[in-house]
């Protein structure tokens, strides 16, 4: 029995392929985490350009059911499930359905994963336009300062180094990089004025209608920006 997924229409199942395109643009090999629960999917996914979590999710036309099992966690490759979410995009036979991929050995991000629960708001956010202004200036800085250095200093560990120091500053008087607002405008996800920054233990988590983006707070566990 091959498991599938029922997406609720064929916009649930377009968006999510949008999504895994713009993933498989920063890693072409990358992995994603699969959990369904319900009639809701979550794809889980870290773009290395960034060192964020990223999360997506889809609603299912009918609860997740495979045989006995009726919850889905599993780790496949991003390029494979993008076939698949696209062939159920295209396919007139297949419309809204999606086979999901054979498991594949997950990254060790896949292993550590925010909680489900417990997040509160936090304040300090300012609103979606600015914290688009805010992602514009750091990316037109970066490139600027680049620009700056002499030809014979544009090597890898100078250009991380500067981008260390402008994609981890906070985002006004918040705990959450700067980095976690540019993956979100990258993603797709930093789009209309819904925007909502929480916390639950040591994770901080940048909301939106379109996805979130998920770091650890700085000095919690030795990482700075990393998800796991």
């Amino acid at each position: 029995m091959t498991a599938r997924l029922h997406f609720a229409d064929a916009g649930e199942a377009a968006d999510l392929a949008a999504f895994l395109a713009r993933l498989i643009h920063y890693d072409k090999a990358a992995a994603v985490r699969l959990q369904a629960a319900g009639d809701t999917l979550a794809v889980f996914g870290r773009p290395p350009s960034f060192e964020v979590l990223v999360i997506r999710t889809a609603r299912l036309a009918k609860p997740y059911e495979y045989g006995l099992d009726t919850t889905l966690d599993v780790t496949v490759s991003a390029g494979e499930f993008l076939e698949r979410v696209g062939e159920s995009v295209e396919s007139a036979e297949a419309a809204g359905v999606a086979e999901v991929p054979a498991a594949v050995t997950g990254p060790p991000w896949a292993g550590v994963l925010p909680p489900r629960g417990g997040w509160r708001q936090e304040p300090g956010l300012p609103a979606p336009e600015a914290v688009r202004s805010l992602v514009k200036r750091a990316v037109a800085e970066f490139r600027a300062r680049v620009e700056e250095l002499p030809a014979e200093r544009r090597v890898r560990a100078e250009l991380d180094r500067v981008g260390r120091e402008i994609w981890s500053r906070p985002v006004a008087d918040t705990e959450l990089p700067v980095r976690a607002a540019h993956a979100a405008q990258s993603l797709g996800f930093l789009r209309g004025d819904a925007l909502t920054l929480l916390s639950s233990g040591p994770w901080l988590r940048l909301r939106t209608a379109y996805g979130s983006v998920a770091v650890r707070k700085a000095g919690i566990g030795g990482l700075t920006v990393t998800p796991a």
